[in-house]
């Protein structure tokens, strides 16, 4: 494989059945419009192009973790499961969440609010992670505490984001996987639909419900914008310069890039539903900007199982760590 500091992902997209595609909505902006520059062949002239942001980074490095997360039974996915994370449970021991699937990750409420091995959350990390050294840890030193807990925290960043006496330095950790998709030259698709009330219609005015529509009675008429686009493009990078940093050792920094690369060919391979009516498709070669093809889900699940048996000295052994959270009653 070519020696990369980075590897960059074009990965063109497109609907799977018709043209029309469902755009991350805002209550307060609606979809994420923006304007981007035409390329200086543009055959129309333009200098802009009307373009939006389909998924944005944050969203992006939650489905990337998820398609690692078995969601039917609470666990990654058997691939992984010789790494380590923490799972957060009750005080019945009843699963609720996990640093896999929390958008925080190992920095959740959840786990900061929870106690693990007797001691409160954030006193434990705390001392792992060593916060009461003067000066901050270096990134390699605080690379390697945090994998111990939960390595795709070097993948997707974390930020220990705590009140300075709690948490002195509040140390943190950027992504080295960026991931967003963007939809170029769009055009919004309007149109609406009824929910027919056939009960409603037939009831005599008197008797009929006073709550309305409000509660769901009565027909309703909806409109619904949607979007048509030239071109969809999932752009990855993978900063392998940011994962070498890290001196985790070769082992350990394939072990993350294989898990990095796992994961965006699990993403897409098989087609892309960030929601209901968005569903798409991969439209060409998984191939990064330099025409190296992105190994398949074999190879690298081969890797994957190789490189946690070689890093057992980096991540530790196999196991789930629990975090109890219990609900506090509100003051006042």
């Amino acid at each position: 494989m070519t020696d990369h500091s980075r590897r960059l992902f074009d990965i063109p997209l497109q609907p799977i059945a018709g043209s029309r595609f469902q755009p991350t909505g805002f209550p307060d902006i609606g979809a994420g419009l923006f304007e981007r520059p035409a390329p200086p062949d543009d055959p129309e002239g333009r200098r802009w192009i009307d373009a939006l942001v389909l998924e944005s980074a944050q969203s992006m490095a939650n489905h990337l973790e998820g398609a690692g997360w078995d969601a039917a039974n609470q666990r990654p996915v058997a691939v992984l499961e010789g790494l380590p994370y923490i799972e957060v449970v009750d005080g019945d021991g009843q699963f609720l969440t996990a640093s896999r699937i929390e958008s925080h990750r190992l920095a959740s409420a959840y786990i900061k609010r929870g106690q693990i091995d007797g001691t409160k959350g954030t006193d434990w990390f705390r001392e792992q992670l060593d916060m009461d050294r003067n000066g901050e840890l270096p990134i390699s030193e605080l690379a390697r505490r945090v994998g111990e807990v939960d390595p795709f925290c070097l993948l997707h960043g974390v930020f220990f984001a705590e009140d300075e006496r709690t948490w002195p330095g509040q140390p943190k950790l950027p992504r080295a996987v960026t991931a967003f998709v963007e939809a170029v030259d769009v055009r919004p698709a309007v149109y609406g639909g009824v929910k027919r009330d056939h009960v409603w219609q037939s009831l005599p005015k008197e008797t009929r419900p006073s709550e309305g529509t409000r509660h769901g009675y009565d027909n309703v008429i909806f409109h619904r914008t949607e979007y048509t686009a030239q071109e969809i493009v999932a752009s990855v990078d993978i900063d392998v310069a940011q994962l070498r940093s890290y001196d985790l050792g070769d082992e350990a920094t394939d072990l993350l890039l294989a898990l990095a690369e796992w994961e965006v060919r699990s993403l897409f391979e098989d087609g892309f539903r960030p929601r209901t009516a968005c569903d798409l498709e991969v439209a060409g070669p998984l191939a990064d900007r330099d025409g190296e093809p992105l190994a398949s889900r074999a190879e690298l699940e081969e890797r994957i199982r190789d490189g946690i048996a070689a890093s057992r000295d980096v991540f530790g052994e196999a196991g789930t760590r629990q975090a109890v959270w219990t609900p506090q009653k509100a003051k006042g």
